[in-house]
């Protein structure tokens, strides 16, 4: 009987067997491709593609699906991508701004994450020894739509998503993106170092300005790293390590990290020599290096601490001039965690070379301080657009299943930065023939990458083109602190003095309400402010109600215009519960105006309303309703006014996985064959 059933099953069953498993491994595992681009914008996209100058957009919508996408109140980038990873407004994501405040102190601190010390140190003289590590913290509330799928066994690779630094726990593959630092631990601050007079080098946003000599040909420069937190020094320079007063009664501080290197100037042709440690490069004017990696020693021969820099030299006489990068995170040995898992980060480096890890890598700061002309941005900013299409490729190459987000910052700086070289009617319009095409030649860029990414991928594969937000003129800014002080919300000490940042000239026995950030507007509340004199209840209730009143009916008298054009009060407005950070009220400005460059931390100028003279031109920090995003994809938009939140859903929607209770979207795209089967199973 054993050897008639082991016949029948390999005659009969086995076959049958291997038939079904080989019909199973012909169906493809269900794919999703999201290209994210920040700041693609839906009236431009119209534009360019009506004009023929984007054909593959023009294909993929002929495929399925094109709408504007509803993006967040504010419009700001870490507040819409937190809706998108969590599928939440921000009184659930707790993300309202770039930067949040202490109400105690007032002092400002980064709204995405935060870091820790050691809670136990070992030191003896100079030296600190942690025992144990330190904290950094994610700040974003809600979990990351990817961790759902790779709970429902759904591989993710998510590359460079922004609000995503530290990166959350992953079983899939991500590199966080928009929100990392530099080594110092900023957004990015870039070295500029000349022995040309330049004014105001204290107050350069995003740099440091080192004057160097030339002695005979040579220049002897410092690279600044990060503050070495295994040494500390008295604050009080008179004070000695070991001598009188106990450690409580001193401040202390960490000495910054240095290394030094050499310039040796031809003298006949515009070229030099770099030496940084043990790398020797050579430089014409007008020329970049590639990536330089250093080591910072923190802890002679035990602890060091990897970066790489880019270096640019932009003139070699009658002025020298050199441009160091921010330094990098290097993703070889990354000092701060970048990636899950840890290694992917060395492996993406492997295979693609160096790259910029920090924050947003376009310097918009080395362009809007001065550092920069047009054409110098346009081209660090291409080299930047250059090692994130190779990791496209690279990524569609290793796309085999599951989900695949990558993210392009390209347009959203480019946008920020190129506004003025189109726009006639900016206030600081500037005449350039190759610069007035340089958005459309963006959006050209992004379209061709579009291509590579319709030709990778399969036909049941759901594709996905969205932005966070779209883009408007910045013409004018509005101090909305200027505006509180002359409607009698705001008191200060001395009225004659307006140039006190943080709000050190207010008088806040006599403020009621103060502005911080680029939208937020706060009352001075009783019980949350150090010195808040508004009572909870009906007095904070009918306060809000009279700003928003008063804000709605604000005129810019050159204009005749209203520069508010909503008013949002975050505890009648958003859900959630994560409305502690949150500002009182959220101000949506007019077409063309934003918060000025003094207002969001706590300057008061004298004039209310200024024309905005700066490089950056464009931007989107005004009502959400005037900068929608961007929807582009292969499935039908079910829809008539999809928001990002929506979105989030219809990602966990292709693999039939229901929404979390908190979320607040609902499934915007239609289905496909292989979404239904992935439901039906």
């Amino acid at each position: 009987m054993k050897s008639f059933w082991k016949t029948t099953f390999f005659v009969l069953f086995l076959p049958m067997l291997v038939l079904i498993l080989t019909q199973c491994a012909s169906v493809p595992a269900k794919k999703v491709f999201i290209l994210a681009v920040d700041g693609l914008d839906p009236k431009l996209l119209e534009e360019f593609m009506a004009a023929g100058h984007l054909p593959h957009f023009k294909e993929l919508a002929s495929r399925g699906d094109f709408k504007p996408l509803q993006t967040t109140m504010p419009p700001l980038s870490p507040v819409a991508w937190s809706t998108f990873i969590t599928g939440m407004d921000p009184g659930g994501h707790a993300i309202f701004d770039f930067i949040h405040r202490d109400p105690a102190t007032m002092i400002p601190y980064l709204s995405l994450a935060k870091a820790g010390d050691p809670a136990r140190n070992l030191s003896f003289g100079s030296w600190v020894i942690p025992l144990g590590g330190g904290s950094l913290e994610q700040l974003r509330q809600g979990q990351a739509f990817w961790q759902i799928l790779e709970e429902h066994g759904v591989p993710t690779t998510v590359f460079r998503m922004p609000a995503n630094f530290p990166p959350v726990t992953s079983k899939g593959k991500s590199l966080s993106g928009m929100g990392t630092p530099d080594i110092l631990g900023t957004p990015g601050i870039f070295s500029f170092y000349t022995n040309e007079s330049i004014d105001n080098t204290e107050d350069l946003a995003g740099g440091r300005v080192f004057e160097i000599e030339v002695i005979n040909d040579t220049i002897s420069a410092t690279l600044v790293g990060p503050k070495n937190s295994f040494r500390r020094f008295p604050k009080d320079s008179s004070i000695q390590p070991g001598g009188s007063g106990t450690s409580a009664e001193l401040e202390y501080v960490n000495p910054d990290l240095e290394i030094d290197f050499t310039v040796y100037l031809d003298p006949d042709e515009s070229v030099a020599k770099l030496v940084v440690q043990d790398e020797e490069f050579i430089l014409k004017e007008g020329e970049w290096s590639d990536w330089i990696q250093v080591d910072f020693e923190a802890v002679p021969y035990l602890v060091s601490i990897s970066a790489i820099g880019r270096f640019y030299l932009q003139q070699v006489r009658p002025h020298f001039r050199l441009y160091v990068s921010p330094l990098q995170i290097d993703p070889m040995q990354p000092a701060m965690p970048i990636s899950t898992p840890e290694g992917w980060s060395h492996e993406l480096a492997e295979e693609l070379g160096y790259f910029y890890t920090q924050n947003l890598p376009e310097d918009t700061a080395a362009l809007d301080e001065g550092i920069f002309d047009g054409r110098e941005f346009w081209q660090q900013a291409q080299f930047v657009f250059g090692e994130l299409r190779r990791g496209l490729d690279y990524s569609l190459r290793n796309f085999t299943e599951g989900l695949l987000f990558f993210y392009f910052s390209s347009i959203d700086q480019g946008s920020h930065m190129l506004w003025r070289y189109m726009d006639e009617q900016h206030p600081n319009f500037t005449h350039d023939e190759k610069l007035a095409l340089g958005i459309q030649t963006l959006y050209q860029q992004i379209d061709e990458a579009l291509g590579a990414v319709l030709q990778a991928v399969d036909e049941s594969t759901t594709v996905i083109v969205m932005s966070d937000h779209g883009f408007a003129p910045f013409n004018r800014g509005v101090n909305l602190n200027s505006w509180l002080l002359e409607k009698g919300y705001v008191k200060l000490k001395d009225p004659t003095k307006r140039g006190s940042p943080l709000f050190l000239n207010v008088d806040w026995s006599g403020t009621r309400a103060y502005a911080f950030g680029l939208n937020g507007l706060y009352v001075n509340l009783r019980g949350r402010e150090r010195n808040g004199i508004v009572a909870p209840g009906t007095e904070y209730q009918q306060l809000l109600d009279e700003l928003e009143a008063d804000l709605l009916a604000m005129s810019d008298p050159e204009s005749d215009q209203n520069p508010v054009t909503l008013v949002v009060q975050t505890q009648r407005d958003f859900q959630g519960r994560n409305l502690d950070l949150a500002p009182d009220i959220i101000v949506g400005y007019n077409w063309g105006y934003r918060s000025s460059w003094e207002s969001p931390l706590g300057e008061f100028t004298w004039e209310i309303f200024a024309d905005n003279d700066r490089p950056w031109s464009g931007d989107h920090g005004m009502d959400y309703r005037l900068v929608p995003g961007v929807l582009v994809s292969n499935r039908k938009i079910t829809l008539q006014d999809p928001a990002l939140y929506d979105l989030t859903v219809a990602v966990l929607d292709e693999y039939g996985i229901p929404k979390l209770s908190e979320m607040i979207g609902q499934d915007c795209l239609g289905p496909s064959l292989s979404g239904v089967k992935a439901k039906e199973k």
